[in-house]
């Protein structure tokens, strides 16, 4: 499955934007490192990948992603066992939602305040 594409741009690329982290209760929090993690998922096949192309080792992923499937009650991602063929994994239906869901919430929010992030950008800060 084809990873959902990012409704905005990364820090650092363009001007100003927002930084959405969705807290949902339960001490379930859901933001852009989480979401990065899981588009790398669907990307790479591979939690390992991912967790190298981010910088972070294959425990903090891994706990990233198990943090996500006790959370919200389900898996995000699938795995298969490594062997002959191979492991890897994909991200689920609900992994996939969480993805869309949140760069939707991303993308209304930045289009919603980009006059006023950019009249604050050009007073300075």
């Amino acid at each position: 499955m084809a990873p959902a594409k990012r409704a905005s741009r990364m820090p650092g690329e363009g001007g100003p934007r927002l930084s959405i982290r969705l807290d949902l209760g339960e001490g379930l929090r859901i933001g852009p490192g989480k979401v990065r993690l899981l588009e790398e998922i669907g990307r790479a096949g591979s939690i390992s990948a991912a967790g190298r192309a981010l910088g972070m080792s294959y425990r903090r992923a891994w706990e990233l992603v198990e943090a996500l499937n006790t959370g919200l009650g389900a898996p995000v991602a699938e795995t298969a066992a490594g062997g002959a063929g191979g492991g890897g994994a994909r991200l689920t239906a609900l992994g996939e939602a969480v993805v869309r869901t949140y760069r939707g919430i991303e993308a209304e929010a930045n289009a919603g305040a980009a006059e006023r992030l950019a009249a604050l950008a050009r007073r300075g800060g």
